[in-house]
């Protein structure tokens, strides 16, 4: 490779570890790649942990040791957090969202790039001291959310299916109830899908009664793994939770039907 000035440098070092988030590189292998001293490669990571910061997309950090390295971990400033969530509510309040039976209409913003790219990211930055295994979804609109979460914390996404598919070999079954209807309801999972003593977090775009995310934690303990974080876009206020502990970005009091209003607002301000 032709010999980059610093300026080339730290934006292709930046471009390297934002393509590979929460993953440490070693530096002998930028050393290597940019043909460059370590004490060099030092100062560019400094330029570049300010930068990072001053910008407000995440933080750099030097991991010490044989094996460490640098890694890129995403995160958002505090402001635009808010000012996203308050945005959302204000989309989501609109009563041509009401569907029968008070369900929200919420397509077109969970699988919009842009805003599942940023709930990813805020996820992540909740959950990337947990250290993570995989990343646990059902097959529902939730899946886009834990996606771009399981892409910021660098693990795999694993999707839990509602019932058995004959490409995935042998699975695990479970049976369990419904936090809000209270019927009974299997969920499945290959074998293969999670190793033994794994930690996961389980990520969804809807929380009512909770039933989904209690039979994900007693799906796991088949596997010998542990729930060790729940994260949902919205949660109904009004409904008993069958799991305590978990991390809800919005939270729905009401759907009106009859006076069309629908009454959100970001949780966790």
């Amino acid at each position: 490779m032709e010999r980059l000035n610093r300026k080339e440098r730290v934006a292709a070092i930046l471009k390297i570890l934002s393509d590979n988030p929460n993953k440490v590189i070693s530096l002998s292998y930028f050393q290597e790649n940019f043909n460059m001293a370590r004490s060099t490669l030092s100062e560019d990571v400094t330029i570049l942990k300010k930068v990072v910061e001053d910008i407000g997309v995440g933080s750099v950090e030097t991991v010490a040791g044989p094996t460490g390295g640098v890694k890129f971990v995403a995160g958002i400033k505090e402001e635009e957090k808010e000012r996203f969530l308050l945005e959302l509510c204000e989309s989501l309040k609109n009563p041509d969202r009401i569907m029968p039976g008070g369900f929200l209409y919420t397509n077109d913003l969970i699988f919009s790039p842009d805003i599942t790219n940023k709930l990813g990211i805020i996820f992540a930055s909740y959950f990337k001291d947990k250290d993570i295994d995989y990343v646990l979804t059902v097959e529902t609109k939730g899946i886009p959310i834990a996606m771009m979460t399981a892409r910021y914390l660098n693990v795999p996404l694993v999707i839990v299916r509602r019932e058995n598919k004959v490409t995935e070999g042998p699975t695990v079954s479970i049976n369990y109830v419904s936090g809000s209807t209270k019927k009974i309801q299997t969920m499945c999972l290959s074998k293969r899908a999670v190793k033994r003593g794994s930690n996961v977090i389980f990520i969804d775009d809807f929380m009512r009664g909770g039933g989904t995310a209690s039979g994900i934690i007693k799906l796991m303990e088949e596997f010998e793994s542990k729930v060790v974080g729940i994260g949902v876009l919205i949660e109904v206020k009004t409904e008993r939770k069958l799991v305590q502990d978990y991390v809800s970005l919005l939270s729905l009091e009401k759907v009106d039907e009859e006076n069309q209003i629908i009454n959100i607002y970001p949780r966790i301000l």
